[in-house]
């Protein structure tokens, strides 16, 4: 810097003319701003002593802030609002394309909303360079309509625009679209990269759509694309997700090299499928390779052991984190609440949740709602459901658990009354709706709903299902059923569950050993799973459902879960 402080002495004791002096300072503001031996306080402060600083000791001041990690986020568009105040020099493309990378990575929507109207009244809308920053801009601020609309206005569409406008899609779980405009993207003849392919894979995994991932990855083998660290976690997570956790390690051995992400995806991959026993040796296999296990790792680890029930290793690993320099998450701290709730150590579970360092959030009461209900203890599950109201007194779900806890200890009264406030307030609980894939197609059920083409052939399926099952002394566990209606209309409402929809619609399509793949947006209720339990015994199939907390493998009248979920 002392020798860049000498040029700029120098430069300011020649009679220079205001456009030489201008110029030669910009060459001093561009170094100061965008080297890594510069200083962008430096740069910023030359900037505004400069006399009629062209566009761009501008755009280099705006890049440089924009690249820093330290300083003010917003300072980028500060200083653009300055520039426009000034009204000279004009903006070019750069300059707006510099902002709103800034504005993406905040994200900051107003305020990139605000540049893009500057960007229309400078005459710049039909720029791809700047289509290309404002898709950009919006998908990273998860305004994925918006984005849309530019993508749909461009002219002339790069491989990275695709990219960045699939990857927008499948950020918000929009994955039929991700899927859809990957399809186009193919019709119109633009390669993908593995960045593509990377979030293609994920909105297979975020639908469970097995047979699709399965060929996105044959066609990134076909292409030859190059399977960096993140396209592989993606297809470790995208198998784990479709019920595949075979496939999904053997994508994991065959990775060369393995960074933290990789490592927890496939400790994450077998703690829900299950396999705690896998998940603690790949955990200590994280620490042998000398990569630091990060909170994600973590987090699997302790959801494995609380599954299995493995209270040494749970509390072995909690203090490995302690350690370990991580902040412990309330997602940790769930994880170990709902591991001693298991075990069915009620005392020590309470004990942990009164000695936390933070107020334990909604999550942490439903697990304690949940376990109450399980030993059907009235004073504290009644205490966690009142903490549950007062922290989420918007949140339905809340209402259900503590309706559904007041049903399994019979009291109706309080039951109705808390359903009343549920009206009350007019929520809304969302309804189950499960997916299975047949023939790379996704269909899917919601719970009541028959409006499926093949509606008659399914309701002969389940009808048979219903009289199979009940044959083997099934008694329907009504208290699933939270709905003042008579005890037939209670069966047929469990009937009319949409993974039993699903599953049924698997029966008719399938043949053994087509593994039946459901994946249920909820959790599988008491009811449902020992039903299913039963079909995989009666109909000879393997059936894997997916809900909302973890895989269910049943195969031969078990579950994976071991009737622990």
């Amino acid at each position: 810097m002392r020798v860049l402080h000498q040029i700029h002495s120098y430069i300011l004791t020649r009679d220079l003319p205001i456009s030489t002096l201008s110029f030669c300072l910009s060459k001093v503001i561009s170094f100061c701003a965008l080297s890594p031996l510069g200083n962008i306080l430096y740069a910023e402060k030359l900037l505004y002593q400069t006399p009629s600083p062209n566009i761009f000791s501008w755009n280099s001041v705006i890049k440089g802030f924009s690249q820093s990690q330290i300083l003010s986020p917003t300072q980028p568009f500060s200083i653009f609002k300055t520039l426009i105040r000034k009204g000279h020099p004009n903006p070019n493309t750069f300059t707006f394309a510099f902002v709103l990378k800034a504005c993406a990575t905040l994200p900051a929507f107003l305020e990139g909303q605000q540049v893009h109207s500057c960007v229309i009244r400078s005459g710049f809308c039909s720029s791809s360079f700047l289509q290309s920053s404002l898709v950009n801009f919006y998908a990273k601020c998860e305004k994925i309509e918006f984005a849309r609309r530019v993508f749909d206005d461009m002219q002339e569409r790069n491989m990275v625009v695709w990219s960045t406008m699939i990857g927008g899609y499948t950020k918000v779980d929009m994955f039929n679209e991700a899927l859809d405009l990957f399809g186009d993207m193919q019709k119109a003849g633009v390669v993908a990269d593995e960045v593509t392919m990377a979030s293609v894979v994920s909105a297979c995994g975020g639908l469970g759509a097995l047979d699709v991932g399965r060929w996105v990855h044959m066609y990134i083998k076909k292409r030859k694309i190059v399977m960096d660290t993140k396209l592989s976690t993606s297809l470790i997570n995208m198998y784990a997700k479709c019920g595949s956790i075979e496939k999904a390690k053997e994508v994991f051995g065959e990775m060369s090299a393995k960074d933290s992400r990789a490592w927890s995806s496939m400790i994450v991959g077998f703690a829900i499928h299950g396999h705690a026993d896998d998940a603690v040796s790949v955990f200590a296999d994280m620490e042998k390779s000398k990569v630091k296990p990060n909170h994600v790792a973590f987090l699997g680890v302790l959801l494995a052991c609380a599954h299995a029930q493995l209270v040494s290793e749970g509390r072995r690993h909690w203090d490995i984190l302690l350690k370990s320099g991580i902040q412990p998450s309330m997602e940790h701290y769930s994880c170990m609440v709902d591991l001693f709730f298991r075990a069915n150590l009620f005392d020590e579970a309470c004990t942990f949740i009164k000695n936390m360092p933070v107020d334990p959030d909604p999550a942490i009461w439903r697990t304690f709602l949940v376990a109450c209900k399980k030993s059907k203890n009235m004073e504290k599950g009644e205490l966690a459901g009142q903490r549950l109201l007062e922290l989420e007194p918007s949140n339905p779900e809340n209402y259900v658990l503590l309706s559904s806890f007041y049903a399994t200890c019979s009291e109706w009264s309080k039951m109705g009354h808390i359903k009343k406030q549920m009206r009350d307030k007019g929520l809304k609980t969302v309804p189950g709706c499960s997916s299975i894939e047949i023939d790379g197609v996704i269909h899917e059920f919601v719970l009541g709903d028959w409006s499926h083409p093949e509606l008659n052939e399914i309701r002969e399926v389940l009808s048979n299902i219903v009289k199979r099952v009940n044959s083997m002394g099934h008694i329907p566990n009504v208290s699933e059923v939270l709905h003042d209606i008579s005890h037939e209309l209670k069966e047929e409402a469990l009937c009319e569950h949409s993974e039993r929809l699903a599953i049924a619609y698997g029966i008719l399509k399938t043949k053994a050993p087509v593994v039946i793949r459901v994946v249920k947006n909820l959790r599988v209720c008491g009811d449902c799973h020992d039903v299913t339990k039963i079909i995989s015994r009666l109909y000879e199939r393997e059936i894997v459902v997916r809900d909302r907390v973890r895989f269910h493998r049943f195969v031969g009248g078990t579950c994976s879960c071991k009737d622990n979920w």
